[in-house]
């Protein structure tokens, strides 16, 4: 695998963009033929090869095509098809920036979603195609996310911003550090109208995200850790679950797996799409 993530350079698209990557599978790789993508309240914009393909088991269902598209924000964990060769360039973006930047007609936020993307009628600016991107991905990701900021700042300077996006912005920044019931009262505002407006501009709870959040944070401390670091009592403890089999039964709902066999699995992916990923 070669995988490389880097943050936008420019303040006003770093805004609504949190970072953008690079993900390679060559026909000579080893690595888990198909991996986990966890629940994710980001939104991500894939952009591949147009005769590539792509496979989303979501259980139920499932979601599949060709070439570049949108991955919505998604409650439940997903597999993707991994077995082929395959190369994504992608772009990860902040919760809830889809509701500012007005990218699709529909203002009601969209989730559990895959839909194809058509990058030359969005991004009039693209007139390379997706696979000279992708190509300066593989030789110059500083100037690959160069080319990136200068697409996305037409629509980052055209954003909407009002009170919804606002508070939802500000409760972002609060909601890992304390709990939610006391949100409303350090964002001066009535919980009823932080809920909804949380609820409006990402489409989730404040509690789905914080869990999101949570799932993705402990997985990252598993991962970077050896089998004999790993104490699940502490564990536990450390991310607020009552105790250890309050733990193993959060990450069966979460992951179908309890911690033994995660521990055992490794190699299982956190966060393929712009984030910690098995080599």
């Amino acid at each position: 695998m070669i995988h490389w993530l880097k943050p936008s350079k420019i303040p006003e698209v770093a805004k609504y963009i949190e970072c953008y990557w690079l993900i390679e599978k060559r026909p000579d790789a080893k690595s888990f033929d198909y991996p986990k993508l966890n629940p994710d309240p980001s939104a991500h914009l894939i952009i591949s090869p147009a005769k590539q393909g792509y496979h989303y088991d979501m259980n139920p269902g499932s979601a599949g095509g060709k070439g570049s598209h949108w991955l919505f924000p998604h409650h439940q964990t997903l597999q993707l098809d991994h077995s082929k060769p395959f190369i994504h360039l992608g772009v990860k973006f902040h919760i809830g920036a889809f509701y500012s930047l007005k990218l699709f007609s529909d203002q009601q936020p969209i989730l559990d979603c895959v839909e194809e993307a058509q990058l030359s009628t969005q991004f009039t600016d693209l007139f390379e195609g997706e696979m000279k991107l992708i190509e300066l991905a593989q030789s110059n990701p500083d100037l690959c996310c160069n080319k990136l900021d200068s697409l996305f700042l037409p629509l980052a300077l055209n954003s909407h911003e009002d009170q919804h996006s606002q508070i939802t912005r500000k409760a972002l920044q609060a909601l890992d550090s304390g709990s939610i019931s006391e949100l409303g009262n350090q964002l001066y505002c009535s919980q009823r109208t932080l809920e909804r407006s949380f609820n409006r501009v990402t489409g989730l709870t404040l509690k789905q995200c914080q869990s999101m959040n949570k799932l993705e944070a402990l997985l990252e401390y598993l991962y970077q850790r050896d089998s004999d670091d790993i104490d699940w009592v502490e564990i536990a403890f450390r991310f607020g679950f009552s105790d250890q089999p309050h733990l193993i039964r959060y990450l069966k709902k979460q992951i179908g797996l309890t911690p033994k066999t995660y521990e055992k699995e490794r190699g299982l992916t956190i966060d393929v799409y712009g984030g910690v990923s098995s080599t």
